[in-house]
Formats: structure tokens, C-alpha cells, sequence
């Protein structure tokens, strides 16, 4: 009897020793941070046809299919006869989509105004506008800047829409360019600006945007052309962002299923926030 005891003594001994202590709270790793990100779309809605946009709603069904959660867009009349059946552009595209808006004017056109607009479905804590002037000596038309301060989960940055001068001098596209780095040097906060440049990536305008934004394309090889959607041959819409290290391009696309409500098709990236 005694020898049974002893050996089985023995046995819960061993089992004992062989058990895993639970993990001790404090060795845990902490918990993974929540990864942030915005998505982000450019598109240039050929408002400036002749006659106008003939069916804004085929405009609106392309950013909702896309569903960002801001939109850059250019060619914008607001109360034009061009438009008018449209009206307010950047107003009527926000009840169509459910997003707010804000609209920057360039100038007076066709009885109303033309300029760029922002949409966003991300809480809006300002709006501002600011214009482009054009090379004092050439002729052409100045340019608009339409900029709103949002918000992401506690996380604030710009959001821009801007559209350089179309002509084939690019003149007016080297001051626009110049004057946008130096109008973006002042800003307080992260900055996206979506935008037809109406440039080539490897351009004069392009490189000076570049010496303070970097595009959001990926590896900054923005090959994937974005203009005309009858026949693609250049890359002139872009997404870019400032500084280096606020955001990280993780996917970023030119929407080519989106190739008969305007000449040029929308340009859509996600960022992920680093600040």
C-alpha cells in the first residue's frame, strides 16, 4: 500500500511540474495600432463641354461606385448658362452622392462661375479658396484652388482640388506650379491634392511640384494614362501629397471602366495616415 501511495505521489509530482504557467499579464505585446486610411479620388467631369454635362447623375453613379471618401473635381460651373439646367454643380453632386461640398471660383464664365470643387464625406472643419494667376505675358485664364480641412478618426489634413492652365505653352502651368508649392510651403497640417495638372509626370510643372509633393503612383511611376478616355496617351491627373512621411500610397489606380461621362477618366488612391 505504501509503495502505491509513494508512486503515485511521485506521479502528481511530475504532472505538476510539467504544467505551463499561465502567461504573466505583464509580458503581453501591446496591441497592434489601428491602421488609418483615407480614399481619395481625382476627377476631372468635363464640365467645359460644349452644351455642358449632358446627365450629371451618370457623373454622380461613378463616384459613388467608387466610394471614396473625398473627390477632387475640376471643370465646375456654378449657375452658368452652359450648365444650365445643372445649376450648381458642386452642390447638386453632393445631394446626389450624400456628400458635402465646397466650390472655389477661377472666374466669371457664361453668366455664373467656373472653378474646382471638393466633395467629402469626411467631417468638414474649413473651407477656403484661393486662385492662380496666370504668366502676365501670355493670355489665358487664372486658376482656382479649393482647399477643406477634414478630419479621420481624430486626425486632420488638407484636401485640395486645383486644375493648371491647358494650353500648349506651358508658361502658365511653370507660375501655377511655383505658386502652388509656395501657397502649400504655408500650410499648417498634411496636405492631398487631387488635380488635372494638364502635365506630363516628367515636365517642367510636374518636377516643380515635386521638389515639395510626391505622387501618390506607385514608386512615383505614374504611367497609367488618365487622359482622353477615347484614346488614353497621357498621364496628366495625378493625386499627390505632402509631406514625405504623412501618408503611405497603398493602392492607387486610374478607373478606366469610367470611359464615356467625361474625357478624362477619375484617378483613385487609398493613403494611409502616419501622423
Amino acid at each position: 500500500m505504501k509503495k502505491i501511495f509513494y508512486t503515485l505521489l511521485a506521479l502528481s509530482f511530475v504532472y505538476s511540474c510539467g504544467k505551463k504557467e499561465p502567461d504573466n499579464p505583464d509580458d503581453k505585446q501591446p496591441p497592434k495600432e489601428k491602421e488609418i486610411t483615407v480614399k481619395v479620388m481625382t476627377y476631372n467631369i468635363y464640365g467645359a463641354r460644349s452644351g455642358g454635362i449632358p446627365d450629371l447623375q451618370v457623373i454622380a453613379d461613378v463616384i459613388k461606385r467608387a466610394d471614396p471618401d473625398l473627390v477632387a473635381l475640376q471643370e465646375v460651373d456654378k449657375n452658368t448658362t452652359r450648365n444650365a439646367k445643372h445649376g450648381d454643380i458642386a452642390k447638386k453632386l453632393g445631394e446626389l452622392t450624400g456628400m458635402d461640398y465646397f466650390f472655389a471660383k477661377a472666374e466669371n464664365f457664361y453668366g455664373g462661375e467656373y472653378g474646382d470643387a471638393v466633395l467629402s464625406k469626411l467631417p468638414i472643419k474649413e473651407k477656403k479658396g484661393y486662385n492662380l494667376e496666370i504668366d502676365p505675358t501670355l493670355a489665358g485664364e487664372r486658376r482656382s484652388v479649393a482647399r477643406i480641412l477634414v478630419e479621420k478618426d481624430n486626425k486632420q489634413f488638407y484636401f485640395i482640388s486645383t486644375h493648371f492652365d491647358h494650353l500648349g505653352d506651358e508658361r502658365h502651368r511653370i507660375k501655377q506650379a511655383t505658386d502652388f508649392v509656395a501657397l502649400a510651403k504655408t500650410f499648417d497640417k498634411p496636405v492631398i491634392t487631387g488635380a488635372d495638372f494638364n502635365a506630363l509626370p516628367d515636365s517642367n510643372p510636374m518636377n516643380i511640384l515635386r521638389t515639395h509633393f510626391t505622387y501618390g503612383c506607385p514608386n512615383g511611376n505614374c504611367t497609367q494614362f488618365t487622359f482622353s478616355t477615347d484614346n488614353p496617351n497621357r498621364t496628366i491627373d495625378y493625386l499627390i501629397y505632402a509631406p514625405l512621411n504623412a501618408f503611405t500610397p497603398q493602392l492607387y489606380s486610374a478607373y478606366t471602366w469610367a470611359n464615356k461621362e467625361s474625357d478624362h477618366f477619375p484617378v483613385l488612391a487609398t493613403f494611409k495616415l502616419n501622423f
